[in-house]
């Protein structure tokens, strides 16, 4: 039997205007209409038609409701059938599906359209709502007054994190509005550290559906399953396979928490639609034997696949994705492990429009932290020597993109630049005498060197002037890495970068207490301002949703159809520009997150204008004002007035 899809109805209703198509809804009384479509196999009678019921309310003329379908032949409800299955005999079987424009209960009851109590007193009559809210109306600010008050009162983090996942579901407009209004508060709740615990705790808190979960069930379906997503207008696209998430390790289909937030900053910080984001969750098992035994988890009980069955299914999604929403989707891989990261980065790099966050992201926001600091610490970035605790995805990444930078700068080659950074993973420095054992994302980073086991060596062999963190090992900076730093460095640099705050390198406070106020310090959760010998030190946070809302708005809004390297330059360098001499003066190395749309939009024209140069971008023609052009194709969760 062929159904004809969802997507095809539930875009279809537009209370702030009119509906898709030609046709004109009548303005006040709402239509039910009940279409049953989809022919079986077992064909009777010849042609293809249509099978219609309609309800409509206070006296509208039922042919009203007849006209909205039969203007015209490929379209259902005033909508175009996508699938060409708007047509069945009366003596064929169909398979009915309901159709209403939101009104009365349901309205209430859809987060896309639902105001609360701000349905003003003429839309309260227009859509039956009379009796169903209480009589008072209050206005979205007064709504964001008290959703604030609320938040505030939960003193366990989750829970403040429940609050906001409760009031997507319910008010998606005034939930975007409060999470823009109070980004610097919010942010930690709805991202990192608090999405952290989110996800080990997903099965318990897991509500409604958010994304799609993709599991080996589906193998030989995924575009099936892509096609019982309700909207079709897909831009972006997070996906994970939860083997990574964060520092807390395999959390498996519970990983979902991390696309669902990093979706819901895409929106309130770079402006894309909600209806235009796809948070994705591939699940083929887990290798957590705590969550294989827990009652409450949500996933496949199996452990992780691996090889031809993996690769088989990421595929299969790759290329539905391609098919059902174009070349122009971004695809951002979020927190897979190393050995399938870097693969599937390589591997589709080429044929789609592919950015993974932990490599790419992390990099360009921690070369944004550093290009900033050159001023604090009075050097260029060719004359540091850079040291990374972790040679995983993240530690490699920013390692590359600094050697590019590095490279851009000074014109010397870019296995030149690499000679200035060093890495150190579990097994101690990377050198040359190491090469055979090595992963192949590692070998560019296995300098001439005698070995070298443990952090604290390497600092004093070494002698660095950027310290950097990317291992998921909390406290590994320890009180005598630290000291050591500041023994040769009038202003080290310390970046302690690993998620979520129990996992940090070091905290801010031991950085600038064992530097003695020396240290330029940032990290990646985020952590309260230090007072040290009468002086207030504020740490930067280089939190990744500095770059990646206003990186991938920059794709969009061009049209781009690949990621290149100098787009994450560029990326890096529209936000250092933003740190001005006040922010210098606290000793930060990033910008307020209070303008972080903003920042954005400079990141997206920054972005869309690499995209032209190098000739990947699509949308022609380009805009004369690319920032003017970024700011006006932002989302802005303003209540609409309904008819």
């Amino acid at each position: 039997m062929i159904s004809l899809h969802r997507a095809n109805f539930l875009n279809t209703p537009s209370l702030s205007g009119t509906p898709t198509g030609s046709t004109h809804l009548p303005r006040r009384s709402p239509v039910v209409v009940r279409v049953a479509v989809g022919p079986s196999t077992g064909r009777s009678g010849d042609g293809n038609g249509v099978v219609l019921t309609q309800e409509v309310r206070e006296g509208v003329a039922a042919a009203s409701a007849v006209d909205l379908i039969e203007t015209s032949t490929v379209t259902v409800g005033g909508v175009e059938d996508v699938y060409g299955e708007d047509a069945a005999t009366e003596d064929q079987l169909v398979t009915p599906w309901a159709l209403s424009i939101a009104s009365g209960y349901s309205l209430l009851r859809n987060p896309r359209h639902n105001k609360g109590l701000a349905f003003s007193e003429k839309e309260r009559d227009a859509h039956y709502l009379r009796g169903l809210l209480p009589p008072t109306v209050v206005s979205q600010e007064l709504q964001i007054k008290k959703m604030i008050h609320n938040i505030r009162q939960y003193q366990v983090p989750l829970q403040k994190y429940v609050a906001m996942m409760d009031l997507q579901e319910r008010n998606e407009k005034l939930f975007y509005r409060l999470l823009m209004d109070n980004v610097e508060e919010l942010l930690p709740v709805v991202y990192t550290p608090t999405v952290g615990e989110a996800c080990q705790k997903y099965g318990s808190i897991f509500r409604r559906p958010q994304g799609l979960f993709i599991s080996l069930k589906e193998k030989g379906r995924v575009l099936e399953v892509l096609k019982n997503w309700p909207h079709r207008n897909i831009q972006v696209i997070v996906v994970t396979d939860g083997e990574r998430i964060l520092g807390l390790g395999d959390l498996g289909c519970q990983g979902m928490g991390i696309p669902v937030g990093k979706l819901s900053l895409y929106t309130a910080l770079g402006g894309i639609h909600p209806s235009a984001c796809l948070p994705v969750t591939i699940d083929v098992g887990t290798n957590n034997k705590t969550l294989l035994s827990d009652e409450f988890y949500i996933g496949l009980r199996q452990r992780r696949a691996t090889g031809q069955e993996y690769a088989e299914l990421m595929h299969e999604f790759m290329s539905a994705v391609k098919q059902i929403y174009g070349e122009k989707v971004l695809i951002q891989f979020e927190d897979f492990a190393n050995h399938n990261a870097f693969d599937l980065l390589a591997k589709y790099g080429s044929t789609h429009l592919v950015f993974n966050d932990d490599i790419q992201g992390t990099a360009s926001v921690v070369l944004a932290g550093l290009i900033a600091a050159q001023k604090l610490a009075r050097k260029s970035l060719a004359d540091h020597t850079y040291l990374f605790l972790g040679a995983g995805e993240a530690g490699t990444g920013i390692a590359e993109l600094i050697a590019l930078e590095i490279s851009k700068q000074t014109n010397i080659s870019l296995e030149e630049a690499r000679k200035k950074i060093w890495l150190v993973d579990s097994k101690g420095l990377i050198v040359n005498s190491r090469m055979e054992s090595l992963q192949h994302f590692k070998k560019p980073w296995a300098h001439e060197h005698e070995p070298v086991k443990g952090l604290l060596d390497a600092v004093k062999t070494l002698k660095p002037t950027v310290l950097i963190g990317s291992s998921g090992v909390g406290r590994a900076f320890t009180k005598e890495v630290v000291e050591a730093m500041a023994t040769f460095n009038e202003r080290p640099i310390i970046l302690a970068l690993s998620n979520p705050t129990s996992q940090s390198e070091c905290t801010a406070e031991e950085a600038y207490t064992w530097s003695k106020g020396r240290a330029i310090f940032a990290s990646g959760s985020p952590f309260n301002p230090v007072e040290y010998n009468g002086k207030t030190f504020t740490p930067g946070q280089s939190n990744n949703a500095y770059i990646f809302p206003g990186f991938g708005l920059g794709l969009i809004i061009s049209g781009a159809i690949r990621v290149h390297d100098d787009m994450l330059l560029a990326a890096s360098e529209a936000l250092a520009a933003q740190v001005t001499e006040e922010h210098f003066a606290k000793g930060l190395l990033y910008p307020p997150f209070k303008d972080i749309r903003k920042i954005s939009a400079h990141i997206a024209a920054n972005v869309a204008a690499k995209s032209y140069e190098l000739g990947l971008a699509t949308r022609q023609p380009k805009p004369d004002n690319l920032m003017k052009y970024a700011e006006s194709c932002m989302y802005k969760p303003a209540y609409r007035a309904y008819r």
